[in-house]
């Protein structure tokens, strides 16, 4: 029996034509599983591993023409707007519009009360342990049921719907705070008081926008492409959010931040950060919130989000000048961690960081995420709508029992 090929860091990096933070990143999403050598230091992967995941990199893919988002040069731009920029200026409604129809225009988002309270009565049903975004999708699902108008994937049917479904799923989630407006002014504001007890600030304001934002899509993550699927298939928007949300739900895509969160805790209750990140590595080979493939210099959203979180004066995006506990135990983290393997932080730790400020609860990043992102997966159904039908129906290659 022949021995288990491994191969350094440096090696897979060179194998795969990427930079060892790259690297970090894969295993950090489960692209990727690491192992100690024997010395203790530095990580080793099996060549068979390494092989596997450059031949996935190499399998057809459906050729997807979307004039909705580009990442590039480490820069993420909605219909030409830099996403950096919108997440500073506009709300999220605007940015919405923007990826529909490509308006950059306010609108209100009208909740549907009634609709809103259907989902809170089926949310109910849930037991305690459900996450916020089981709500969300369940809200979904029972205002879908009670449209009868719900298959008509028109331009300006889905529009109507894509507003009054983000606005009323986020209405239908239980509020935290005393005060709630039935009709506020922002989809932020709405989905602030259901996540926090903490009083709106204009800055907290800005920092919802600004998550939502720049969260809003992200070319075609797994989730897009479910949604894409769906809509392909001419599956109403109400079925294409739930695909998308269905993909979501994967701890290596929008459940991220929530593994960021008890991390980021444990440094503001005082822990040192270089043996927080030492257990997590020992424990689980990588470490959340860090590094991005598609971003080798660094995550714009995060420095986005960080930057507000530090009061608009941080170009870095952390600093470690005394101030917020949480931004004090985050600029620890990172710098434990890039120090090291030069890596930086990404989205996910970014939101992590947002939601302890804040006092949310651990899986509001995902909320913000789920929210945020169905704005996304609407504009791509738009997209997949004016499209030829069933185009995706790639083949497999059967692999098990041969026929008899």
């Amino acid at each position: 029996m022949s021995k288990e090929q491994l191969l350094t860091t440096e090696q897979v990096a060179y194998r795969l034509g990427v930079k060892p933070s790259t690297i970090y990143a894969y295993v950090s999403r489960g692209l990727l599983t690491s192992r100690r050598n024997a010395a203790g230091k530095g990580s080793l992967y099996a060549k068979s591993d390494v092989d596997d995941l450059i031949a996935s990199r190499k399998r057809a893919t459906p050729n997807i023409q979307t004039g909705i988002t580009l990442i590039r040069n480490d820069e993420l731009f909605y219909r030409g707007h830099d996403v950096t920029e919108l997440a500073r200026t506009q709300t999220f409604e605007a940015v919405a519009n923007l990826l529909w129809n490509g308006e950059l225009r306010h609108d209100l988002f009208p909740i549907n009360h009634e609709l809103a309270q259907l989902g809170r009565q089926m949310s109910k049903l849930l037991p305690p342990t459900a996450r916020l975004t089981d709500h969300l999708r369940v809200t979904v699902a029972a205002i879908a049921a009670a449209d009868p108008l719900r298959f008509d994937t028109s331009p300006t049917a889905v529009l109507t719907t894509g507003r009054s479904l983000i606005a009323t799923m986020v209405s239908a989630l239980r509020p935290r705070h005393k005060l709630v407006p039935r009709q506020p002014a922002r989809l932020a504001e709405s989905l602030w008081y259901r996540l926090t007890e903490h009083r709106l600030t204009a800055e907290a304001e800005r920092q919802m926008e600004a998550a939502l934002i720049l969260l809003a899509d992200h070319d075609i993550a797994a989730s897009t492409l479910a949604a894409r699927v769906a809509a392909s298939t001419r599956a109403h928007p109400y079925a294409v959010v739930s695909a998308g949300l269905a993909a979501l739900d994967g701890p290596l895509h929008g459940a991220a931040s929530e593994y960021v969160y008890p991390l980021l805790a444990r440094a503001v209750a005082g822990e040192d950060p270089v043996a927080i990140i030492s257990e997590h590595l020992r424990v689980s080979g990588g470490i959340p919130g860090f590094g991005h493939p598609l971003y080798p210099s660094g995550d714009p959203r995060a420095t986005a989000l960080f930057d507000l979180l530090a009061g608009g004066d941080d170009p870095v995006g952390l600093r470690g000048d005394g101030g917020h506990p949480v931004r004090e135990a985050a600029a620890g983290l990172a710098d434990a961690v890039r120090q090291r393997s030069g890596i930086l932080p990404n989205i996910d730790f970014a939101l992590a960081a947002f939601a302890l400020r804040h006092d949310m609860p651990p899986d509001a990043g995902e909320a913000i995420f789920a929210v945020a992102r169905t704005a996304g997966w609407l504009a791509h159904a738009l997209e997949e709508y004016a499209n030829r039908p069933a185009r995706f129906r790639p083949t497999g290659q059967y692999s098990g029992r041969p026929p008899e």
